[in-house]
Order: structure tokens, then C-alpha cells, then sequence
């Protein structure tokens, strides 16, 4: 396995369980939301109040695109499949996957949407930017991990699974051939 980028909505769960999953696999664990902050001295809403939220996509993407790892787990923003290079990157160093949550469920998680620094646009809804973002995160995606009613440990224990087992199936075509 090289890397796993965790994708899908803020709120879902994608760095308490990218610590919990890299600690299973002695991987490196990388926020790309704490990056963009360090690089950026500022806070993600910060960041979108300053910049605007396409100023902010555009960091984003900047940055994902210039992220380097190996056997690391990366845990990506929610918006960063807006950004089509970073994703192109990401997919090139990596198995994605989508932690999948119902849109109820994600309203249940998240508090004050501006204080996360959620990449709202101005009236959007969360209804509306999940309906959004969700062929992104479908297509961008090699796996589609369902993450209703599951625990952390159960979830990174089926990344995990689900990663190995898209890992040998691609090694024995190849060893087919």
C-alpha cells in the first residue's frame, strides 16, 4: 500500500479516523486542513473570510497538489474534490476513499458551519453543497466506505480491509499478464 487520501463531507469523520487508521498501519498521518493553515498562518475561516471561498479553493488546491507521501494517510478537506489538479494528484499517489455519511447525518455532526471553515458560498445550503459535492466525491473515489451507524475502530478497520483487498486484486492482474 502506498497512501489512502480520505475524501468525503466535513463532519464525516476523516481525520479521527485517518489517526486511528494510520496508528493500525504504522502509517504517517497528514491533515491537509492543518497544512493549509501552517502554510497560511491562519485558520481555515479565516482564511475564507479573507480570501473569499473561491480564494480558498484555490489554496487548497495549490496545496493538495503540492503534497508529497509515502505510506501516509491523508485526510483532505471536505472541498478538496473542488479542486480537479489536486484530485488528479491525490488519485496519483494514492487510493482514495470516500467516507460516505447521509446528509442528515452530517447536520447532526457539525456545529457553527463558518467557525469550521466549511467552504459555504453565500445563501448555499449544507443540503445544497452536499448535493453538490456528491459526484465528486463518487467519481473521484477508487472505494466507497458506508459510514452509518459504525464506530471509528469498525470503519478504519474496513478502509483498511477494503484498501488490501483493491491492492492484491490489482496485483494478480497484473501478475496475470
Amino acid at each position: 500500500m502506498h497512501n489512502i487520501v480520505l475524501i468525503g463531507m466535513p463532519g464525516v469523520g476523516k481525520s479521527t479516523i485517518g489517526v486511528v487508521l494510520a496508528k493500525r498501519l504504522g502509517y504517517r498521518f497528514i491533515d491537509s486542513d492543518l497544512v493549509i493553515q501552517e502554510e497560511q498562518g491562519m485558520l481555515l475561516h479565516q482564511i475564507i473570510a479573507q480570501k473569499g471561498v473561491d480564494g480558498f479553493l484555490q489554496v487548497e488546491n495549490q496545496i493538495n497538489c503540492s503534497l508529497q507521501a509515502e505510506r501516509s494517510v491523508i485526510a483532505t478537506g471536505g472541498s478538496a474534490v473542488c479542486g480537479r489538479e489536486a484530485m488528479e494528484h491525490l488519485r496519483s499517489i494514492g487510493t482514495v476513499v470516500y467516507l460516505e455519511l447521509p446528509c442528515e447525518a452530517v447536520k447532526k455532526r457539525l456545529g457553527n458551519l463558518n467557525e469550521r471553515g466549511v467552504a459555504l458560498r453565500e445563501g448555499q445550503t449544507l443540503d445544497g453543497l452536499y448535493l453538490e459535492r456528491l459526484p465528486y466525491y463518487q467519481k473521484d473515489a477508487d472505494i466507497t466506505i458506508d459510514c452509518s451507524n459504525k464506530g471509528i475502530k469498525d470503519i478504519a478497520a474496513e478502509v483498511e480491509r477494503a484498501v488490501k483487498e483493491k491492492d492484491a486484486s490489482k496485483h494478480s492482474k497484473v501478475s496475470r499478464l
